[in-house]
């Protein structure tokens, strides 16, 4: 059955919602003019991580957008050990260190890729190796290819197309090599103007592993949406929509509930 999944990313030290296509490298004048934030917090990661503690939300992920979020991250995974997958900058060399720091996974994308955007196997062996299959989460984040129904998992922040399409043979191929599948539609994310509902039916009609969705969802209905789209495969994660990220469509509190009527239902 479809879940809500709760998440925190973090920009520069912050709790912050980010149009995700807006996400840029680098540090100058430019990169910074183009981004556009939806929400900064005033309040630590601690404080999103113990609500999501309370609430008994499982499989969520907190997501390191950038350098300067190290710390945060750990604050957040201390405050909920198990409670979360970490993301962002993950490579075979620090995984181990991330689960020791509370992490129930660690989630990989851009470092199975080498500069030009080609798909390294041997790294994702070696991240396998490093952790086990079972503490993995291949993050296929991807944008659509304009005018195509096909969708390119992206690097780098969502700004550098790889050789990796996300096509059920794809899904295939990598399913032995982790636990779960996480895929922000990046051209949505952050918009709350709508799932992108053709890859969420993509994702359900293959539906071999746990696979969450994130990116456009801006009603309490999505979550029904997506349990209808996909069969009930795949879980969502809502974010600048909600309340307590200053969201005024979605309540915090609603999609608590709808995962217990999911559990009484179970």
């Amino acid at each position: 059955m479809t879940r809500f999944r709760p998440c925190i990313d973090l920009h520069d030290g912050k709790v912050k919602q980010i149009v995700g296509g807006t996400l840029k490298d680098g540090d100058d004048a430019s990169a910074k003019g183009e981004l556009r934030t939806n929400f900064i917090s005033d309040r630590p990661p601690a404080h999103f991580a113990d609500l999501y503690r309370q609430d008994h939300l499982t499989g969520g992920h907190v997501i390191m957008l950038g350098p300067g979020n190290e710390a945060a991250a750990r604050e957040a995974l201390a405050a909920y050990p198990g409670g979360f997958h970490i993301g962002g900058g993950i490579r075979a060399e620090n995984a181990a260190a991330w689960l020791g720091a509370g992490a129930s996974h660690v989630i990989v994308t851009s470092w199975l890729f080498d500069k030009e955007g080609h798909f390294q196997e041997d790294r994702l062996q070696a991240l396998a190796g490093a952790v086990g299959a079972d503490r993995l989460v291949l993050d296929l984040s991807c944008r659509r290819e304009p005018g195509s129904a096909t969708w390119v998992v992206a690097m780098n922040r969502w700004q550098t197309p790889t050789d990796l399409r996300v096509t059920p043979e794809t899904l295939d191929a990598l399913a032995s090599s982790c636990a779960e599948f996480l895929v922000h539609a990046a051209d949505v994310e952050g918009k709350c103007e709508g799932i992108d509902e053709a890859l969420v039916r993509l994702l359900g009609d293959w539906g071999k592993k746990p696979i969450t969705y994130a990116g456009g969802a801006y009603a309490l209905e999505d979550l029904e949406r997506v349990h209808a789209l996909s069969q009930g495969r795949v879980d969502l994660t809502i974010g600048s929509a909600l309340d307590i990220f200053g969201g005024r469509l979605v309540k915090y509190a609603d999609c608590v509930e709808f995962n217990r009527r999911q559990d009484a239902n179970a």
